[in-house]
């Protein structure tokens, strides 16, 4: 670590919030670490799903308190209309007020007394943490974004964000395009965008009205999206204070376990990894067609199903060549995978990629259908633009993987570039240099 950098974080308080998400909190962990270790005070604010992590991590917790805790109650059971919506624009919605603009102003109350015994000199939050603007107009502290999903700032090179278009090809799709970037704010996203807009101006803060990932990443001091420009849409409008910092992977301590390692990973000469997260609990749709896709081939499947029906699973799918865990290290997984079969996590594909395992993606809802767009377009995989792939579509595109060369050599060289990157260092430069900024003002 660089010493300059050590001196200019030592003893700075830096104060992490997230929302309830695994996704949201995990990719965190390891800046977390670096700069407590870098001789920062760390703390973070966080739900009681991540008590224990933070006790190993040796983090101080400041634990919601007026926030509803949306990870712990479980979203679908704390709003039961949300299981009846298939439309993921709706669904969209649903999620932004109920689980973002709905929890801003008890996130801001927490913040507010954390502040009367912790003083913090930066906000460090994920992307979507909705009271960054609060933080920065009201308490007049530095907001750090951290983009744990793809770049969601509108450009006028693309289609709105969450509706998982690719760039266009032509001025007929450019044309379509700008009409559905007026629709989505006018009509399709209006519900969650006044919703937003009322909250902010019932703390008299003027912001002009914009979809809520896109006007959070507008409003912070900083914003360093996770990935690197080739896994990124090209924009000619790309805001000032974003950075790509490559692959930020949670905290790791080194221990002295045995690398995971099962014998039929020598009896096989085609390996499969297949997970839905740890958020998606139906198995029937991804985990179920891709056993089926092979059961008593010459496909070794392993399969992670974050806790949901395992036993279940292996009852039904005792075949030789399948392999069903709750959870894996997929760090000593994937270097054994010739394809990744995923719903579109960000972390996950970032993971695979690292690794040179080209994706199969198969997710539509809370923004997989970008990070799923994004592993076609730039052919670092194939993507089945659907949340229920059939067997023979999973079939098919893992065959495809094996025998095209294609997927391989890009995945291969974009890992390259991601295991160059210092991603940890990154954004310990570019935080120095926002405080270095703020304290010439």
């Amino acid at each position: 670590m660089n010493q300059s950098i050590k001196d200019q974080l030592k003893g700075k308080k830096i104060l992490f919030a997230t929302v309830p998400a695994d996704g949201h909190f995990n990719p965190l962990t390891g800046l977390a670490k670096y700069f407590q270790q870098a001789g920062a005070d760390v703390r973070w604010y966080a739900s009681d799903t991540f008590t224990k992590k933070l006790q190993q991590l040796a983090i101080p917790q400041f634990p919601y308190v007026k926030a509803i805790d949306t990870n712990a109650a479980g979203i679908d059971n704390l709003f039961p209309e949300r299981k009846l919506i298939d439309d993921p624009i709706k669904k969209a919605n649903l999620d932004i007020i109920h689980g973002l603009v709905y929890r801003s102003s008890e996130f801001y109350e927490d913040l507010q007394q954390i502040r009367e015994s912790f003083p913090f000199d930066l906000l460090v939050s994920d992307s979507v943490f909705p009271v960054a603007p609060l933080v920065k107009h009201l308490m007049d502290i530095p907001v750090v974004a951290i983009g744990i999903m793809p770049l969601g700032e509108i450009s006028v090179d693309l289609a709105p964000y969450g509706m998982g278009l690719l760039p266009p090809q032509n001025e007929e799709e450019q044309k379509k395009y700008e009409e559905l970037r007026e629709l989505a704010s006018n009509v399709l996203f209006k519900e969650s965008i006044d919703s937003y807009d009322a909250l902010l101006k019932s703390y008299n803060i003027s912001i002009p009205p914009s979809m809520l990932v896109n006007l959070l990443i507008k409003t912070a001091d900083l914003y360093l999206q996770i990935g690197t420009p080739d896994f990124e849409y090209t924009r000619s409008d790309l805001g000032e204070n974003i950075h790509f910092i490559g692959a930020l992977f949670p905290y790791t301590q080194k221990d002295q376990h045995e690398p995971w390692f099962d014998k039929r990973l020598n009896e096989y000469k085609k390996v499969v990894l297949v997970t839905q997260g740890t958020v998606e609990k139906d198995v029937e749709k991804l985990i179920v067609p891709t056993l089926e896709a092979f059961e008593d081939t010459d496909v070794l499947v392993i399969a992670t199903t974050g806790g949901s029906e395992t036993a279940n699973l292996r009852e039904k799918y005792p075949q030789h060549n399948f392999i069903i865990e709750d959870y894996l290290p997929f760090n000593e997984v994937l270097p054994y995978t010739h394809a990744f079969i995923t719903n579109g996590g960000y972390g996950g594909s970032l993971l695979s990629i690292k690794h040179g395992t080209p994706l199969i993606a198969a997710g539509v809802h809370e923004a997989k259908n970008e990070i799923c767009a994004r592993i076609g377009y730039f052919n670092y995989g194939i993507n089945l633009n659907t949340e229920n792939p059939t067997p023979e579509q999973l079939r098919a595109a893992v065959e495809e993987i094996i025998i095209n060369d294609l997927y391989t050599n890009n995945v291969t060289k974009l890992a390259g570039e991601l295991n160059s990157l210092n991603s940890n260092g990154l954004c310990a430069q570019h935080v120095v240099r926002l405080l270095d900024k703020i304290a010439v003002l």
